[in-house]
C-alpha cells in the first residue's frame, strides 16, 4: 500500500465486538476481526487504504473521529451501534469534521423496535445500508472506490 491511497476508516461502537457470539439469528454468525479482514483485503484490491475501529465508548468514538482530518481520512465507514439512536454528540462530530461517511446497520433497524427507526446520523451521511448483514460494509466500500 502506498501513501496515495486513499485511506477509509471503518469504525464500529458498541456491542459489536460481541459479533459472531451476540444474537447470530440477527447479526450474523461472522466475527468483527472476520468482517475486518475482509474489508482490508477487498480495500487493497481496490486501491484503498482501509483502516479499522472500535470502541464501545461513546467518548472514545468522538474523539477518533475528531482526529480523522489530520490523519488524511477521506472516507468514513460508521456503524455506531446503539449510539445511532442516542448521539447527538456524535452526529456533531461527524459533521463538525465534514467528512463524508455512509452509515451501516447489520440488521434491518426499520423491522425491528421502535426505538432503533430513529438515527441521528443519517441526515448528515452521504448514504445508509441497513439490513444486508456484513455485505453492507463491502457494498459502501465499492462505493467510495467509485467515488474517489
Amino acid at each position: 500500500m502506498t501513501d496515495a491511497q486513499p485511506k477509509i476508516w471503518v469504525i464500529n461502537g458498541p456491542n459489536l465486538n460481541l459479533l459472531g457470539q451476540r444474537e447470530p439469528h440477527i447479526y450474523g454468525h461472522q466475527t468483527l476481526k472476520d468482517i475486518e479482514t475482509g474489508l482490508m483485503d477487498q480495500g487493497q484490491g481496490l486501491g484503498l487504504r482501509v483502516e479499522c475501529f472500535h470502541n464501545n465508548h461513546e467518548g472514545g468514538l468522538i474523539d477518533l473521529i475528531h482526529s480523522a482530518p489530520a490523519a488524511g481520512v477521506k472516507w468514513i465507514i460508521i456503524n455506531a451501534g446503539a449510539y445511532t439512536h442516542t448521539s447527538i454528540a456524535l452526529r456533531d462530530a461527524l459533521a463538525g469534521v465534514a467528512l463524508p461517511y455512509i452509515e451501516v446497520h447489520l440488521s434491518n433497524v426499520h423491522a425491528r423496535e421502535a426505538f432503533r427507526h430513529q438515527s441521528y446520523l443519517s441526515e448528515k451521511a452521504a448514504g445508509i445500508i441497513v439490513g444486508l448483514g456484513s455485505e453492507g460494509y463491502r457494498l459502501a466500500l465499492e462505493y467510495i472506490s467509485r467515488k474517489r
